[in-house]
């Protein structure tokens, strides 16, 4: 009986691919069978090595092609490395994003304080890090009609969080992007091709560990909130979210485009 869930033999291609998150992910495509081309900056080539020894020393398959995600000619180069070295691209993670302090208001800030250059630095890097590649990545897809396309959204899309102001407008347009998308493919090239997004809740991570944490480990005052919002009462771990990232990479969500799937714990749900 077929395995609806396999991505065996699948080429995943992701952005933003060796941070904690794409570290994991990573790790588990590989582990599944899946050929796993990581991108990311140059400075993390060295993180990148780790993880294909560690790959490799499991059995799985993995390379590194360093990028910039807000250069359409890099991302250019990527695609004929990739096409040159699998002749094929079967998913594209766009993971490549993050938050900056002065695109937040602090809580003795007002939004006059709001530092406009860092709001569109953003905005680009979220949003526009995630419409050139794929422009560049899915032509592989459209040539032979079929592919997946998952965006990472963030609990900031779905509702206004306090403080930030840049990453949330960011990430809200990423969800409009993912909807606007489907359709465009679908009704152009066939409805092999899918685009979906992922927004996950919160967790540590290098980006918002001093924000969520004090210098002794302990949790600040901004945690407790978060986690007195969240059913589950605890931070998600990275490892939580490949489940849904193999389904919607597999033909077990064959029919699932255009959508969201949250992934936080209950936080979205969550009201008093």
């Amino acid at each position: 009986m077929k395995n609806l869930f396999s991505v065996e033999g699948k080429v995943v291609v992701m952005t933003g691919a060796c941070g904690i998150l794409g570290s994991t992910i990573v790790k588990h495509f590989a582990e599944q069978g899946a050929k796993v081309v990581m991108l990311d900056l140059e400075r993390t080539r060295e993180i990148a090595e780790k993880l294909i020894a560690e790959i490799e020393a499991e059995g799985g398959e993995a390379c590194f092609f360093p990028t910039n995600v807000l250069d359409k000619a890099i991302l250019e180069e990527n695609y004929t490395q990739i096409m040159e070295k699998y002749g094929t691209i079967d998913v594209l993670l766009n993971a490549a994003g993050g938050n900056m302090p002065k695109a937040t208001v602090q809580p003795d800030q007002t939004i006059f304080d709001l530092d406009i250059d860092a709001v569109k630095f953003c905005t680009e890097l979220n949003l526009y890090g995630t419409i050139l590649p794929t422009m560049v990545f899915t032509k592989a897809m459209v040539e032979k009609k079929e592919g997946s396309i998952i965006n990472f959204a963030s609990e900031s899309a779905l509702r206004p969080l306090t403080r930030v102001a840049g990453y949330g407008v960011a990430k809200a347009a990423v969800v409009n992007w993912t909807k606007y998308l489907c359709a465009e493919l679908a009704t152009k090239f066939g409805s092999g091709l899918r685009v979906n997004a992922i927004a996950p809740g919160f967790l540590l991570t290098n980006q918002n560990r001093t924000l969520l944490t004090n210098p002794d480990g302990s949790l600040t005052p901004r945690s407790h909130t978060i986690l007195g919002h969240t059913p589950f009462g605890r931070f998600l771990e990275p490892e939580e979210l490949v489940g849904t990232l193999q389904w919607l990479a597999s033909d077990a969500s064959k029919a699932v485009t255009g959508t969201v799937a949250v992934v936080d714990g209950g936080f979205d749900a969550f009201s008093i």
